[in-house]
Order: C-alpha cells, then sequence, then structure tokens
C-alpha cells in the first residue's frame, strides 16, 4: 500500500494499522525488561488500587487516589480487579496481577525510551504532517490471560484534551499477536469526525474527587465495532477522537502492549484541566 493510501486510511478512518514496526526479538526484549521490573516490584498497601475505564469506577478509583493523578512523570502500577484478597495480599502471582504500568516509562527506561523515540516512529509521525511532535505520556499493558479486563468504548481525547482537538495521536504497539480471543482493539470508522462528549478534568485544588468528568460517554451500537487483529511487532495507530474499544480476554494467553501518545504541539494548546 502506498504511503498516500496510508495516510488517507487514516484520516478517513481515525486508525491505522501497520505491520512489522519491531521485530520478533524487539518485542521479546521489551517483554523481558518488564519482566524483570514486575519482579522487582514492591508496591505499598495504599497503592493497590484498581483500574477500570468505567465512568463511576474511575471517579472512585483512579480519580480520588493521588497515586494516579502523580504518575504523569513516574513509572507506577495499577491492577486488575481481584487480585487482591481482603488484607491486601495477592490473590494471583504477582506477575499476573497487573492491568498496567504507567506513565512515563519513554522517559525513564532506556529500551522504551529507545523505541518510543525510533527512527521509524519519527518516520511515521513526519509522514502523517506532524511538525513538533512531543510526547505525552506512556503505558505498558498486559491484559492477563483469563482475568484481562474489558476495556469500555472511549475516545482518548477524553483524557488527553487538546485546543484544537485532532493533536494527538496513540502509538500502540501489539508485543505479542492481539486476537479476537484474547483481546485485540475494536474500532468505529470515522467516529473521529463527530467530536468528544466528555472529558476528565482536575477538580479545585483542596477538592475530592481530585478528577472529574464534564459531560457522560456515549452509547454505540456494537454493530458499528470492527475488530482490529494485529500481528505482534505490528503496530495500531489511533487518532485521538475515534471510538475503540477492547473486550476482557477470556482466553489462556496474554497480550501485552507498549503504547504511547504523541501530541502536536505546534499551534496546540495542551489544557491546564488535563490529568
Amino acid at each position: 500500500m502506498a504511503i498516500v493510501t496510508y495516510i488517507i486510511s487514516y484520516q478517513e478512518d481515525g486508525y491505522l494499522i501497520l505491520d512489522g514496526l519491531l521485530s520478533p526479538a524487539e518485542c521479546d526484549e521489551l517483554r523481558l525488561r518488564m519482566g524483570e521490573i514486575v519482579d522487582r516490584m514492591d508496591v505499598p498497601e495504599h497503592c493497590r488500587i484498581q483500574f477500570s475505564t468505567n465512568h463511576d469506577e474511575q471517579l472512585k478509583t483512579q480519580g480520588n487516589a493521588d497515586y494516579f493523578i502523580t504518575s504523569g512523570d513516574k513509572i507506577r502500577f495499577f491492577f486488575e480487579k481481584g487480585v487482591f484478597d481482603d488484607k491486601g495480599d495477592f490473590t494471583v502471582p504477582k506477575e499476573r496481577s497487573l492491568n498496567k504500568i504507567g506513565h512515563a516509562l519513554h522517559a525513564y527506561e532506556p529500551l522504551y525510551k529507545t523505541a518510543t523515540h525510533s527512527p521509524k516512529i519519527q518516520g511515521i509521525a513526519k509522514k502523517l504532517g506532524l511538525k513538533s511532535p512531543v510526547i505525552l505520556q506512556s503505558m505498558y499493558i498486559f491484559k492477563q490471560p483469563g482475568i484481562g479486563g474489558e476495556v469500555t468504548p472511549h475516545q482518548d481525547a477524553t483524557f488527553l484534551h487538546t485546543e484544537p482537538l485532532g493533536r494527538v495521536m496513540g502509538v500502540w504497539i501489539a508485543l505479542e499477536d492481539a486476537t479476537l480471543d484474547n483481546g485485540c482493539l475494536w474500532f468505529i470508522p470515522g467516529s473521529h469526525n463527530n467530536g468528544i462528549t466528555r472529558r476528565m478534568v482536575r477538580t479545585p485544588e483542596g477538592t475530592y474527587p481530585l478528577t472529574d468528568f464534564v459531560g457522560r460517554e456515549a452509547t454505540y451500537d456494537d454493530k458499528l465495532f470492527i475488530p482490529a487483529p494485529v500481528k505482534k511487532g505490528g503496530v495500531v495507530l489511533i487518532e485521538g477522537e475515534v471510538v475503540h474499544k477492547s473486550e476482557q480476554n477470556a482466553s489462556e494467553k496474554s497480550r501485552h502492549v507498549y503504547t504511547f501518545h504523541i501530541m502536536e504541539s505546534q499551534e496546540t494548546k495542551w489544557n491546564p484541566e488535563n490529568w
């Protein structure tokens, strides 16, 4: 497919799948390093919160937790539901407990920094017309076998709001095959042309919860979603306003992903109310 066709596809659909961004060996190296990070993980009791994109649960867990709100320039751990007992002890092996690690792997982990700023990524950004791209955040998402939670329909611009809109792109790199069975992404093609329906904003200092939502997530027809499976080493480019989701991983295989967000900073205002 010609470069022009790729660009048109991304602009029309709001997402684009590209094969072979990383080699299998590069994927394995990133996974091995993450295994080392998890192996050394020592999680304080107050940090054992659970991660969800459900509206009310986000307010209760993420927004009300200083651990989340101050994680933008740190490497911190976020867990799946049900992996702690009433005493706060793991009910599963700790390497199977994590939902994600974020949000500054690109800044503090050399291997992830190299992957984030690689010539291939820079080439993609240039071909899509970015003039002054900056990295907003990065995450390692585990999608654990059997318990990897559903990610409900959402738009990334809800959490990473800019003026004007359309200046944020997610880069979602599959470190393992992402399939229908283990929770690949699903998109509503063209939905990035309809604006956003809610925003996550910081509340005034000294008030709780620490974040709130302006608006509500729209209700979407499941029939509109198109699956986006991708092979190990492939990448999905995600326009900030496109509606997407992933189902629970009920399979016996994990679906590890390294993902980060790029913003075009030229003539763009980063919303100070962002978390």
